[in-house]
């Protein structure tokens, strides 16, 4: 008796859903449990059919599938969750890693590309599309990590302020925090908002500078 993977398909195209179900119903090895068009959905059934694996896309009416997907695993970390989308920006990539999706490949991946993928993270094995797990690599090897901070330096900081105010002193602008840490750019403001208070500075420069006597980034020597 073959074990079947257990399938649900989370994506908001009805046609998308179509197709997909018809693909994986083609093999005896996987079964489609069911479907959602909608984040919210996703979690429902999730907690409902208690899939293997979560075909997820990102973008989807109300809760999109990044949060999701981070609802889903912290509830029932058994459950595995590959992303299929549209969308090959780092940013949702890293976004989704960081929610715990197990894999990331782009709609456009050829149906034997889609079936191994789904049969790999079944098996335990993280995947993702080849163009993107090109950038990941590039990515981790030239990622400069981020200490942490000596005990008497910021000690009123958060982790994550002390790791934006860090990369505030590497002359990184909002919207590269955002991307580098993959936030929000209303969040990385929040955050640098309350970095300003807590450091008792006037501005972003300020601040800079005030990161730099501390040996955050280097100050330019014409400073």
């Amino acid at each position: 008796m073959i074990n079947r993977i257990r399938v649900l398909i989370a994506d908001d195209h009805p046609l998308f859903r179509d197709g997909l179900r018809t693909l994986l119903e083609s093999v005896e090895d996987i079964e489609v449990l069911g479907e959602a068009a909608t984040g919210e959905e996703a979690i429902t059934q999730a907690t409902t059919l208690q899939p293997d694996i979560i075909l997820m896309d990102i973008n989807m009416p109300g809760q999109n599938g990044i949060e999701a997907t981070r609802r889903i695993i912290a509830a029932h970390p058994h459950i595995t969750v590959l992303i299929l989308t549209m969308f090959d920006e780092d940013a949702s990539v890293f976004a989704a890693i960081r929610a715990g999706a197990r894999g990331y490949i782009l709609k456009g991946a050829l149906q034997q590309e889609t079936l191994r993928a789904i049969r790999a993270v079944a098996h335990g094995e993280a995947i993702f599309g080849p163009s993107i797990a090109q950038r990941l690599l590039g990515h981790l090897g030239n990622a400069q990590p981020i200490t942490p901070p000596p005990a008497q330096a910021f000690p009123n900081l958060t982790e994550r302020e002390y790791e934006i105010l860090t990369l505030i002193a590497q002359r990184c602008s909002n919207a590269e925090i955002a991307a580098r840490l993959v936030l929000s750019p209303k969040t990385v403001r929040n955050h640098v908002s309350n970095i300003l208070s807590k450091l008792q500075v006037p501005d972003r420069g300020e601040a800079m500078r005030a990161a730099w006597v501390a040996g955050l980034g280097t100050e330019p020597q014409n400073q």
